[in-house]
């Protein structure tokens, strides 16, 4: 067949379109360490407000997708996403802190809705063989935002060498590409008439009511697929605090910043694609699959952070900042292969959480619940790793809490690994559960 719009790849691909324009340029400023400012405080700041709402709207939003569908709910968290941007610029200008603290709520409420419409659509439109390379083409996609948000920043500023704030042009050039962004969100398909090459459709529940949707919701915190994973999905986004505002925001140049970021995203890239095709593997079953790709990531994540333990113990917080520039030649290779291999590890390992969860379902009303309790948890988490990074943590102790958590997620991980199906039982499992909260599926 051709190319469809209505197609699963092609609304998947938009999605993608839509998280590099919008999400990907956020992610360009936040690695940056407090959003392109010198004053990284105001950014931190607002993380801890952004991940605060987050958190609480990211498990509400599985209704509110269920509601209005992608198409608003993506429409709605992608304009959100531009008043944070706009709410930096303005920062340059007014030094209005208070403003870009609040935008960083508002957009904790766009990004809950954001992505929990994204994690049902990557998870649920697929085929079950499939969805370990939608959720790669999805990834490499999103991250070449970052890169080319990186690339930007790089090219306007490679002549700062001395801390300084981003420029107007930066910020002014971001949010344009975030408006395309938001723009494309509104030409997604319902779900409705999303149909697969044989005309099959994909498996999604009427919405009844609000109180049946919560109800399904709230249900998942005794869900016990949902709770060994808690520690996995709090993990998740811990680190990002670390390593952008302490590893990089801290360690290196503004200019180097950008440098650093184009290959921490271009690493995500290949990172998550690679991954991918590694869980989508059919030589063997699932299960067998889910448990390899467990173990490959904690080889991976251990080595990486045993390597961070040396490299942090260069510098601490006491320090004068060390400022340290590309061009410095060898010296600057190791951290440099040090950050970008923290980027392939938070690749994989949210890779790995989205394959789980869409192993467990092919319904994207039930999916849409799953992504928002995943990034209602992700969310708490960053919440609090960018307070406390904000109130002047020793960097040390930052690094172990990372590596503690990151840990203490293998055991649920692997429980769950073990007891992967090679097939969804939708049909059966997830219509009971539809009728104990009052739902009524439909295909």
């Amino acid at each position: 067949m051709g190319f469809r719009w209505t197609s699963p790849l092609a609304q998947v691909l938009a999605v993608g379109v839509i998280c590099f324009c919008c999400p990907g340029m956020f992610n360009a400023l936040n690695s940056l360490g407090g959003g392109g400012q010198v004053d990284s405080k105001v950014g931190q700041n607002a993380n801890v407000a952004l991940y605060t709402c987050f958190a609480i709207f990211g498990l509400l939003s599985g209704a509110i997708h269920n509601k209005l569908g992608p198409k608003w709910t993506i429409f709605i968290g992608c304009a959100c996403y531009m008043l944070y941007a706009g709410s930096l610029l303005c920062y340059n200008h007014t030094q209005a802190g208070a403003f870009t603290i609040a935008a960083g709520g508002i957009l904790g409420i766009g990004a809950g809705m954001l992505w929990t419409a994204q994690g049902a659509m990557m998870m649920a439109y697929p085929r079950e063989h499939d969805k370990g390379k939608f959720i790669g083409y999805f990834w490499a996609i999103f991250n070449m935002g970052a890169v080319l948000g990186s690339v930007l920043a790089f090219a306007i500023n490679y002549h700062v060498v001395e801390p300084k704030s981003l420029g107007d042009a930066t910020y002014a050039v971001f949010l344009a590409i975030m408006g395309v962004g938001t723009l494309i969100a509104l030409s997604l398909a319902p779900p409705s008439s999303v149909t697969h090459s044989n005309g099959d459709h994909i498996l999604i529940q009427k919405f009844p009511t609000w109180t049946g949707e919560i109800k399904a919701i709230l249900a998942l915190f005794l869900d016990w697929h949902m709770v060994v994973l808690i520690p996995m999905f709090m993990s998740s986004n811990w680190f990002y605090s670390y390593q952008f505002s302490t590893v990089n925001g801290r360690y290196f140049s503004i200019r180097t910043q950008s440098l650093n970021n184009i290959l921490y995203w271009a690493s995500q890239i290949g990172g998550s694609y690679s991954f991918a095709r590694v869980l989508d593997f059919q030589g063997v079953n699932r299960r067998r699959r889910a448990q390899w790709g467990l173990a490959i990531i904690c080889c991976f994540f251990v080595a990486t952070w045993i390597g961070g333990i040396f490299h942090q113990r260069t510098f601490g917080i006491s320090d004068p900042k060390p400022n340290h520039d590309f061009t410095e030649g060898s010296s600057y290779v190791g951290p440099l292969f040090l950050y970008m291999f923290y980027g392939l590890n938070d690749a994989a390992w949210q890779t790995y959480i989205y394959w789980l969860m869409g192993a467990m379902s092919n319904d994207a009303t039930v999916l849409s619940r799953y992504a928002g309790f995943y990034k209602c948890i992700q969310s708490c988490g960053a919440a609090i790793s960018w307070r406390i990074n904000a109130v002047g943590t020793d960097y040390m102790t930052e690094l172990i809490i990372c590596f503690a958590l990151l840990g203490a997620s293998i055991p649920g991980a692997f429980f769950l690994a073990s007891r992967i199906k090679d097939h969804s039982d939708e049909e059966e499992e997830e219509q009971q559960k539809g009728k104990d909260y009052g739902l009524e599926v439909k295909e």
